[in-house]
């Protein structure tokens, strides 16, 4: 029962958010024709200009538009791109796997270095490390994303010329993973680290009122090493709350990737929805932010799903409230 009703909200969330965003799209000023027809749209005549829009379907009324958008999608088309004036669906699967690359490996990193950092200083609380990490997660908390990108790309790119300052690949080099794995170095530094210390304090904050706990004591008395108490105790008590974490952290660390694509003109999805925002591509930025959408969703209900079987009494708003407050 359960299962069905996740899969069900799951649906309404997605018609919800295609509805939003094809109103909100639509009611935006500009002219789609523009992206369609490009210079040419500015020679049109008035007529001209109104036959294009009848051919394209945008003279009829918001719902009818929608209606008919919505049945093209169950059938799974998602139209024509009015600028690369190709299927929609085919223009993003071009894109697709280099945003997952990008925004994949910077969410591993993201957690797996949180989760050690974060086990180390609570093994070491009150140390100098401990005080410099919550100094480094409060300024890096405070640093917008594109200010940092632009700030690396200044130093290790014009002052240094080290690193290149944006794309997925050299010209010619689509198929050279070292050229891509060199182009990825700065894009995946900024989501590391605008990403990193937050949840490595919360990390921190869990694993030190875990390590409090009466059997923690008890353990030690029995003589196990901390290692042990550790690994074997601690880290699992707390693995639903982590998980519950990463799922609470996937919008924003999508949203970073986005922001950090635009800046970078990597070719993935966050630059693909700015290039349809920009140029009214409404069919291509439908299937980019419904795409978006889903997989968050996904991810949210997986993620959650498996740390309840870990943990059935898991509080998952007790997850939300820690994701949403101070880092310390």
């Amino acid at each position: 029962m359960k299962i069905l009703r996740n899969i069900l909200g799951f649906f309404l969330s997605l018609l919800l958010l295609s509805f939003i965003t094809f109103s909100l799209a639509r009611m935006a000023p500009g002219d789609p024709l523009v992206s369609y027809y490009g210079e040419r749209a500015e020679k049109m005549s008035e007529q001209e200009k109104a036959r294009s829009r009848e051919r394209l379907g945008l003279n009829d009324s918001l719902m009818v538009q929608y209606g008919r958008w919505l049945e093209q999608a169950a059938r799974g088309e998602f139209g024509l791109s009015f600028k690369y004036k190709r299927p929609a669906r085919d223009v993003m699967s071009r894109r697709i796997m280099n945003t997952f690359l990008l925004g994949g490996l910077g969410f591993v990193l993201v957690f797996a270095l949180s989760l050690g950092i974060g086990t180390f200083c609570a093994l070491h609380e009150g140390s100098r490390f401990d005080r410099f990490m919550i100094r480094a997660g409060t300024i890096s908390a405070c640093i917008p994303e594109f200010w940092l990108c632009l700030l690396l790309i200044l130093v290790f790119s014009v002052t240094l010329r080290w690193l290149p300052s944006g794309t997925a690949y050299s010209t010619g080099h689509e198929y050279d993973g070292m050229d891509r794995l060199v182009h990825l170095i700065l894009p995946v530094l900024v989501l590391v680290i605008s990403h990193v210390w937050y949840y490595a304090g919360i990390v921190r904050n869990e694993m030190i009122a875990e390590l409090k706990k009466d059997y923690i004591v008890l353990c030690r008395a029995n003589g196990f090493s901390t290692g042990q108490i550790v690994r074997k105790h601690a880290l699992m008590n707390i693995l639903p709350t982590y998980l519950s974490l990463m799922a609470v952290a996937l919008p924003h660390i999508t949203g970073g990737t986005y922001v950090v694509e635009m800046v970078f003109s990597y070719p993935g999805l966050g630059m693909l929805a700015y290039e349809s925002a920009r140029y009214h591509d409404y069919n291509l930025l439908m299937l980019t932010v419904l795409f978006s959408g889903a997989l968050i969703m996904a991810a949210n209900l997986g993620v959650n799903a498996l740390a309840g079987r870990l943990d059935p009494k898991l509080d998952a708003e007790k997850v939300i409230r820690q994701s949403e407050g101070e880092w310390f």
